[in-house]
């Protein structure tokens, strides 16, 4: 798949998404980098540590966030992206659900759209996105925590999001999903998903692991969110054991050096 001109290997190979929260209430990193130059550091520091793409966002996605107009969400991004594209020099991705929001994204340089609701939420995203012809990530994640068969139904789900990209007109090698731990699921299923994530493969699309700090992790570690790396780094190691091709973290050197490790170790048979 190609990002910003550049070539991913998604078959063969797992890249590290570096968040980058422009949000003064996200659960981890909220207000830290709401001023364009501190977010710029931030993603220098992350490209610096092995980042592959950076990930914007303008509106926290944690329980009980404060859901904030199309108008602000873009007011806090689009200064930040237009910075990162001159001068970090990695693709960046929109994190929003809102097809205006996207939009102004992609003209301000973003170069790939990252959709926590996987199409579902706003109707207009996915005729967006095909019309800005950038690839994009389509998540898990529903109203309720409800299922009767729990990984039965997110596949199906996440099947349901595939259609209203490829009905769009998205292209299907533009497509990648993300089974959505922390969505729409309570703490036990959360875990159910992280060792079924092979499940994910037989949708047969690349797909990202969005774990880092979550409080799936802190709640089997019981420890507060500035505390969880090394929870967040088995979840990366499983992630790249089990196929995926992104994962999107936090702290970016700890992660890429995981990545690293495990990939290293998966193809040691080659070197046989």
């Amino acid at each position: 798949m190609r990002i910003d001109g550049k070539v991913f290997d998604f078959k063969n190979k797992c890249y590290v998404m570096g968040i980058l929260n422009i949000t003064p209430d996200s659960f981890s990193d909220g207000g830290r980098y709401m001023d364009v130059d501190s977010a710029v550091k931030q993603a220098e520091k992350m490209a610096a540590d092995g980042a592959s793409i950076i990930d914007v966002g303008g509106e926290s996605t944690r329980p009980g966030h404060v859901e904030v107009s199309a108008r602000e969400e873009i007011e806090r991004v689009i200064p930040v992206i237009k910075e990162l594209v001159k001068r970090v020099g990695l693709p960046v991705s929109i994190d929003t659900s809102k097809a205006v929001v996207a939009r102004a994204a992609v003209e301000a340089g973003a170069s790939m759209i990252n959709d926590i609701w996987g199409f579902k939420r706003d109707k207009n995203i996915a005729e967006a996105a095909a019309e800005l012809e950038v690839p994009c990530c389509l998540m898990h994640n529903r109203e309720n925590r409800h299922y009767f068969d729990l990984l039965e139904q997110i596949t199906a789900e996440l099947k349901q999001s595939v259609e209203l990209a490829l009905k769009a007109g998205v292209r299907e090698d533009r497509l990648i999903l993300d089974p959505g731990i922390g969505f729409g699921k309570d703490p036990v299923q959360n875990l159910i998903v992280m060792n079924n994530l092979k499940k994910i493969n037989e949708l047969g699309f690349p797909w990202l692991l969005g774990a880092s700090r979550k409080s799936m992790i802190g709640k089997a570690l019981d420890l507060e969110i500035d505390e969880r790396l090394e929870g967040t780094l088995v979840t990366t190691v499983m992630a790249v054991m089990k196929g995926a091709s992104i994962v999107r973290v936090h702290d970016v050197k700890e992660n890429f050096r995981a990545v690293k490790m495990t990939e290293a170790i998966l193809n040691s048979g080659s070197l046989q």
